[in-house]
C-alpha cells in the first residue's frame, strides 16, 4: 500500500515537471516562430546594427593635365579619422588621449564625442603623424578611413586658373569648379563589416566607387612658368599692386599661359585672401586705354574710311569737344593714321572716330567680341561694358575710340588682338583640349572654334604693318623689340576709376598688347600691371615683360628668327613712354 502511494506521487511529480517543461518548450517555440516569421526583418536589422556600418565614399578625383601631360592637380590617398561616440564608456578619458594624438584641444574633441551621434569625423585628411598616433592608441570606437585629398604639385603655377577643391572633393574655384562634374569621382554607399572586437573587414562583393575623368588643358606649364616669372619681375620692379599676363595661339585661340600676380598656393588656399583666388583675367573688367586704338583703327581701315597715310590735325595736344578737352601726352600737329598709332595720339584717334561714326565703331567693337562673353571655359566671366551707340554723345564716341568709357576683360582683349594676328578671324578662347577617362581614353574633345570674320585679311595685314612702327625708334613700344624677331603691338596707359565713378589721380593700368613674329604671328601676348608706382606708362612698365615672355617662348617653341626681324636694340636709358 505504501509502495503504491509512493509510486503515484512520483508519477504525479514527473507529470507536473514534464508539463512545465512542455509548456516552456511550447512558449519558446511560439516565441521563435513569432520572432523569425513575423519579426524576422526587425531582428535582422537589430543584428546588423551590431556589426554593420554604412558610409558614403567617393571615387578618386580626376587629374588636371597641361597640354603635354604634366599634372597640375592630382588626388592622393590620405587617412581620415572617425569615431563612434556611443562606443566610449569614458568620453572624458577618450577625448584627452585623442586630443593629444591629434594636436587638438581637449574640449573640441570632447564636444565631438556626443553620445547622441552614431558617427563623427575627428580629423579629415589627417597628416601621417596624426594617423599613426591615433592608430597606436588602439581604441575601440575609432575608424581610420582611407580617402583622397587634392594636391597641386606645381604649387603657385596657374593657381588662379586651375583653382582648388574642398575637403569633400568638390571643386570650389577655377577649372576645378567649372569641370567639377567631369572631375569628381562617383559616390557610392558601402557597408563596413566589423567583428566582435570592432575591427573592420571588407564586405563581400563590394566594388570600389568609379574614378573621375581627367581634364587636359591647352596651357603649357613651361610657357606658364615663363609668363609668371616675367610678370612677377615687372610688378615687383615697378612696385605695382598686381598683374596679369596671357599668351595665346592666335590661329586656334588656345590659351598657352594665363598668369596672375600675386600668386597663391592652392594647397593652403585658406591662408590667402579671397581676392587672390579668382581668375581676374576672366572675371574683372577694366578700361583698356590706348590698346583699344588697335580696333578702332582696324574698323576705319576696313570700312575704307582711312588708309595708313590719311592725315589728321592733332591740335597741338588739346582738342575741345563741347565742355570736354581731350589731351595728348605730347603736342602734335599733322599726323598720319600710322603715326597716330605709333605715337599713341588720343586726339588723332578721336578725329578718326568722327570720320568713322559711332554706329560703325560700335559694330566693329562688337564684332571683335567686346561687350559680350567670349564663352571661355571658366567660371564668372564678365561681359565687360559697351553701351549701345544710340546712347553715345560726341565725347563718348571719341573717348571709346581710345579706350575710355568702355570696359573689357583681359581675355577679351587678347582674343580680339588674336583676330588681327589671325588675318581678321576671331577665334573662341580655348582652355581645354579634352576630357579623358582613367585609362586615357577620350571622353570629350574640343576643337578650335571660329566665331566670325571681323575684318578682311588685307585689313589685318595693314593693321599689323602699322603696329610694327610702334616698336621702332620714336614709337611708344620700343622696349618690346626682340633681337632676331619682328614684333607688332600697342601700349596702353589707362587711368583707373575710383568708387565714386571718377578717374582716380595717380592710379593707372599699364599694358602692352602685341604679337610675334609680326608678319606670321605665332603668339599673342598681353601684359597688364595694375597701379605701378614710379612709372605709369605701358611702354615702360609692361613692354619689357612682353619682350621677355615673347623671346623665351619663341625659343622654347623652336620658332626661328625671321628675315624681317627688328634690328633695334633698346638700352635701359632709351625707354619710350606710351
Amino acid at each position: 500500500m505504501t509502495t503504491t502511494k509512493a509510486t503515484t506521487r512520483t508519477r504525479l511529480r514527473a507529470g507536473i515537471v514534464g508539463g512545465i517543461f512542455f509548456m516552456a518548450l511550447t512558449a519558446i517555440c511560439v516565441q521563435a516562430v513569432r520572432l523569425h516569421v513575423f519579426r524576422g526583418a526587425w531582428l535582422s536589422e537589430r543584428a546588423a546594427g551590431q556589426y554593420e556600418r554604412s558610409m558614403v565614399v567617393q571615387g578618386k578625383r580626376g587629374t588636371i593635365f597641361d597640354r603635354n601631360g604634366s599634372p597640375l592637380a592630382v588626388s592622393i590617398e590620405s587617412v581620415s579619422i572617425a569615431a563612434h561616440p556611443h562606443m566610449f564608456a569614458d568620453r572624458q578619458a577618450a577625448s584627452v588621449r585623442l586630443a593629444k594624438a591629434l594636436g587638438q584641444r581637449h574640449r573640441e574633441v570632447y564636444a565631438k564625442l556626443n553620445p547622441k551621434r552614431s558617427f563623427v569625423w575627428l580629423k579629415r585628411q589627417a597628416i601621417p603623424s596624426q594617423a599613426e598616433a591615433v592608430r597606436k592608441l588602439e581604441m575601440k570606437g575609432i575608424d581610420l578611413i582611407t580617402e583622397h585629398s587634392r594636391y597641386y604639385p606645381s604649387k603657385t603655377l596657374a593657381a588662379q586658373l586651375v583653382g582648388f577643391s574642398g575637403i569633400d572633393g568638390h571643386g570650389l574655384e577655377g577649372l576645378e569648379f567649372y569641370f567639377d562634374a567631369d572631375l569628381k569621382g562617383r559616390e557610392k554607399e558601402i557597408t563596413v563589416l566589423k567583428d566582435a572586437n570592432n575591427d573592420r573587414f571588407e564586405g563581400v562583393g563590394e566594388l570600389p566607387p568609379t574614378e573621375g575623368n581627367n581634364v587636359v588643358l591647352t596651357v603649357d606649364r613651361t610657357i606658364q612658368h615663363i609668363a609668371q616669372r616675367a610678370l612677377e619681375s615687372s610688378v615687383s620692379e615697378f612696385k605695382g599692386r598686381s598683374g596679369m599676363a596671357i599668351v595665346m595661339a592666335p590661329a586656334t585661340g588656345e590659351v598657352l599661359a594665363l598668369a596672375q600676380y600675386p600668386f597663391f598656393n592652392p594647397n593652403r588656399f585658406r591662408n590667402y585672401g579671397r581676392e587672390l583666388w579668382r581668375n581676374r583675367a576672366v572675371t574683372d573688367p577694366f578700361e583698356p586705354g590706348s590698346t583699344m586704338k588697335i580696333f578702332s583703327v582696324a574698323a576705319a581701315i576696313d570700312k575704307d574710311i582711312c588708309s595708313p597715310s590719311t592725315i589728321f590735325y592733332c591740335e597741338n595736344g588739346e582738342y575741345r569737344i563741347g565742355k570736354n578737352v581731350i589731351h595728348d601726352t605730347k603736342s602734335h600737329g599733322w599726323l598720319s593714321l600710322q603715326q597716330i598709332v605709333k605715337y599713341s595720339s588720343n586726339i588723332g584717334a578721336v578725329k578718326m572716330a568722327e570720320k568713322l561714326g559711332a554706329q560703325q565703331l560700335y559694330a566693329y567693337l562688337r564684332g571683335f567680341g567686346f561687350g559680350q562673353r567670349s564663352g571661355i571655359a571658366c567660371p564668372g566671366e564678365t561681359v565687360g561694358s559697351l553701351s549701345s551707340f544710340k546712347n553715345w554723345s560726341a565725347i563718348d564716341t571719341g573717348a571709346i575710340s581710345f579706350g575710355q568709357g568702355v570696359s573689357v576683360s583681359a581675355i577679351q582683349l587678347a582674343a580680339a588682338a588674336s583676330a588681327i594676328a589671325n588675318d581678321g578671324v576671331l577665334m573662341k578662347p580655348m582652355l581645354v583640349k579634352a576630357v579623358t577617362d582613367r585609362k586615357g581614353r577620350t571622353v570629350k574633345s574640343y576643337a578650335p572654334q571660329k566665331v566670325r570674320r571681323v575684318i578682311s585679311a588685307q585689313t589685318a595685314r595693314t593693321v599689323r604693318r602699322i603696329l610694327k612702327t610702334v616698336i621702332t625708334e620714336g614709337g611708344t613700344g620700343v622696349n618690346a623689340a626682340l633681337e632676331g624677331y619682328s614684333v607688332c603691338g600697342k601700349t596702353g596707359t589707362a587711368q583707373k576709376i575710383d568708387d565714386s565713378g571718377t578717374y582716380a589721380k595717380g592710379r593707372y593700368l599699364a599694358s602692352f598688347l602685341g604679337f610675334a613674329p609680326a608678319d606670321h604671328p605665332e603668339l599673342t601676348i598681353l601684359v597688364i600691371v595694375d597701379e605701378p608706382g614710379d612709372q605709369n606708362y605701358g611702354g615702360i612698365v609692361a613692354a619689357p615683360a612682353f619682350r621677355r615672355i615673347a623671346l623665351e617662348t619663341l625659343s622654347y617653341l623652336n620658332i626661328p628668327p625671321g628675315t624681317d626681324a627688328d634690328r633695334l636694340r633698346v638700352s635701359r636709358g632709351n625707354r619710350a613712354k606710351g
